[in-house]
């Protein structure tokens, strides 16, 4: 009898001693999980989602502002070169298809005088509708450019840069030949 007393007894010291030795896990928000050491692994998605919705969003939200007039400008050259690409080709091809059909198109003068030959409209029709094309690519190259833009800079932003480590260069004079000597100071401190 003594025995199982003892028993009990000790596993009830120790089942004691697991629970005071135990610690409680706070509740915490998924925000605060990820953020550690002021990393936020969620902000270079962020940066490139708002980018993506709206152009220059993700640099406003990286706060960079002085590159958001550099992102419109960026997209508006490759539209206004698009539209007056494809304005100019419509007006070739529907020249074209004038003189095709034996009517007078704004090529041709009221004498009946070709100002551009037949070969010409064909040829115009092929480069414009070339630079069109070239315009669009480019549009959506510098679109996606700007989307990674501000992914990389959301990154950059939580990179850490501190005082521990430095890099300094100096001039320096030998004191025994009077040389002028470049010098190269790398500091780290722990």
């Amino acid at each position: 009898m003594s025995k199982k007393i003892t028993y009990l007894l000790l596993f009830f010291s120790f089942s004691l001693t697991f629970k005071t030795i135990a610690q409680q896990i706070p509740n915490l928000t998924s925000e605060q999980v990820f953020i550690k050491d002021g990393y936020n692994p969620l902000t270079p998605a962020r940066a490139a989602f708002y980018s993506a919705i709206i152009p220059g969003m993700g640099q406003l939200y990286n706060k960079d502002y002085w590159k958001v007039p550099v992102v419109y400008g960026a997209l508006a050259i490759p539209i206004y070169y698009y539209s007056t690409n494809a304005r100019s080709y419509k007006r070739y091809r529907t020249a074209f298809k004038l003189r095709e059909a034996g009517l007078q198109d704004e090529f041709t003068t009221d004498s009946g005088t070709e100002l551009i030959s037949r070969e010409g409209l064909i040829s115009a029709q092929k480069i414009l509708k070339q630079n069109r094309d070239t315009s669009l690519l480019t549009f959506a190259g510098l679109y996606a450019l700007q989307i990674l833009e501000a992914s990389v800079s959301a990154h950059l932003l939580q990179f850490n840069v501190n005082d521990k480590i430095s890099f300094d260069p100096q001039l320096y004079q030998e004191p025994v030949s009077k040389e002028t000597i470049l010098g190269l100071t790398l500091n780290i401190k722990f």
